[in-house]
């Protein structure tokens, strides 16, 4: 009911009313596009307008949504080549102009419209220059029409990443209007309360979410950009926040090169980012081997990297997966153990497969997740109770790296403390792994599984004895046993790529918990 009564508001003459402001300046400042290399794929093969047609370009026949989402969000500007005649392309933001001067609920959706600012702002040679002065006067009022409902609608949207493009287009228009200060200042005001409320009191995103933090640095980087080619000052708060999540960035992904698949993180192709931060003068670096309660231990061939963090808080767990104490392992670049990935859609049984334990290399007691969830009022997969860290040990050395913690993921229905201990040996080349299900009561007789989840690409076989699994990876070989406990091997699904999904196999231990609950196992080289 709510979600109609809104729509009857917006599409009102009253809220059209709000949006008209008839004192709009001269534009002056004009963003390079090249500034956006870092949000947008700009594609080395260029096109000319004139391989579009003019006639039935907003006709939108037989478009999908998400084709008339790229459609109208003008990102496609940033593939025409300079040769595309700039009247052509004018009368075509015409056409939309005459179109869609009024707010509707398909092409003026919150990040749809941020998006669709930053780009006809970005591309001013064929957007803007040398228009007629009606056609300038009319762009003016519809960039700074379409501004005012971004800043009417900020704190009513709901998703964060939404929200930081929306200020990042308020910002550009403040900016690109020297006339329009106000506007510059609502956005950097809606800038910083999305950031006190997303990031602790050190600087960390408080959902514990890579990716999250990878947006949100370039999107910050973006903004600090314009406000320099612009001849503005950078606001001080602007550079706090990209020095916090440059760290972030060069903790995990500068030092790893590969993507870690903890807490909604995918697969990704940072190269491009790394060049553009070269070219603008970005340089981070992060010498710690604890971040944002992960451990990541290396040296020249091998990477070991440990979630040993407490869950989020409900509201910031839209995202996470029941992965703590989870590990990834790496020789020579290749992981030899991933966690499984995570499956972006929502409402779909694989990103509720995702989410769970068993997509993690960790043990699972009774076939339960060590976070339960629920949904929330968009129908969000949400954690219903917290999960704590109880005990974190570290020790780097030459000789032997050491991660000692547990949780209480499973005291509450189990009574459970679950205990994981993992040490290489860098001379040996061996990964030697200790797990304890510890209790004040007597331990209940329960199935657990502990399993290690190998990259699709990785061949295994389990050797006659049924003892040991070998796993070749590359032109490597590794060998894995357990001696007091059944090892196997079994399929699954790999979520690492964004959305997709393929078959992979795991390794996994099987048993019953009983007093003598320590199960130990061993990965070396061949």
């Amino acid at each position: 009911m709510f979600e109609i009564l809104k729509q009857i508001y917006l599409n009102s003459i009253i809220y059209d009313k709000i949006l008209t402001d008839k004192s709009i300046k001269e534009l002056r400042y004009k963003p390079s596009a090249h500034l956006q290399s870092s949000i947008v794929k700009i594609k080395t093969k260029k096109f000319n307008i004139h391989d579009f047609s003019h006639d039935d370009f907003w006709t939108n026949k037989g478009l999908n949504e998400k084709q008339l989402q790229k459609l109208n969000n003008f990102y496609w500007l940033f593939s025409l080549d300079l040769k595309s005649p700039s009247k052509s392309v004018q009368a075509i933001i015409k056409s939309w102009i005459e179109k869609n001067h009024k707010y509707n609920s398909k092409t003026w959706k919150f990040k749809l419209t941020s998006k669709r600012i930053i780009s006809l702002l970005s591309n001013t040679n064929l957007t803007y220059d040398n228009g007629e002065k009606q056609y300038q006067k009319d762009f003016n009022f519809i960039i700074h029409k379409q501004t005012l409902h971004l800043i009417n609608q900020i704190e009513k949207e709901k998703c964060l990443n939404n929200r930081i493009i929306g200020a990042a287009a308020i910002i550009l228009v403040g900016l690109s209007y020297k006339s329009e200060r106000n506007i510059k200042l609502k956005g950097l005001e809606h800038l910083k309360k999305i950031i006190n409320y997303t990031f602790d009191n050190v600087g960390i995103l408080k959902s514990r979410n890579i990716k999250s933090s990878i947006f949100f640095l370039k999107y910050l980087i973006l903004i600090r950009e314009w406000f320099k080619e612009s001849q503005s000052e950078i606001p001080e708060f602007v550079d706090e926040y990209i020095f916090n999540l440059g760290q972030s960035y060069a903790f995990f992904w500068s030092n790893l090169k590969f993507d870690p698949l903890f807490n909604g993180n995918n697969n990704s192709n940072n190269e491009e980012f790394d060049n553009y931060l070269k070219r603008h003068g970005y340089s981070f670096k992060n010498d710690n081997f604890e971040f944002s309660d992960y451990v990541s231990f290396k040296n020249k061939k091998i990477n070991l990297i440990m979630d040993i963090g407490s869950s989020p808080s409900r509201k910031f767990s839209e995202k996470y997966q029941a992965g703590a104490l989870s590990f990834e392992f790496a020789s020579n670049g290749k992981k030899i153990f991933t966690n499984s990935g995570y499956f972006e859609k929502n409402n779909s049984k694989f990103n509720q497969i995702s989410k769970s334990s068993a997509a993690h290399n960790v043990l699972i007691v009774d076939d339960n997740s060590s976070c339960k969830f629920i949904k929330n009022s968009v129908s969000n997969l949400e954690i219903k109770n917290k999960l704590k860290i109880s005990i974190k040990k570290i020790n780097y050395e030459k000789n032997e790296w050491k991660i000692i913690a547990s949780h209480d993921g499973y005291l509450k229905k189990y009574g459970l403390i679950y205990e994981r201990e993992i040490n290489f040996f860098p001379e040996k080349n061996r990964l030697v792994g200790i797990e304890k299900l510890n209790s004040k009561k007597i331990i209940p007789n329960l199935k657990f599984d502990i399993r290690f989840h190998l990259d699709p690409s990785t061949k295994i076989m389990k050797t006659q004895d049924e003892k040991t699994i070998l796993i070749e990876l590359d032109s490597e070989g590794w060998k894995f046993i357990c001696d007091d406990y059944n090892i196997d091997i079994d399929n699954g699904l790999y979520f690492g790529d964004k959305n997709t999904f393929v078959e992979n196999q795991n390794i996994f231990i099987s048993g019953i918990t009983s007093e003598n609950n320590a199960i130990r196992w061993e990965l070396s080289k061949i």
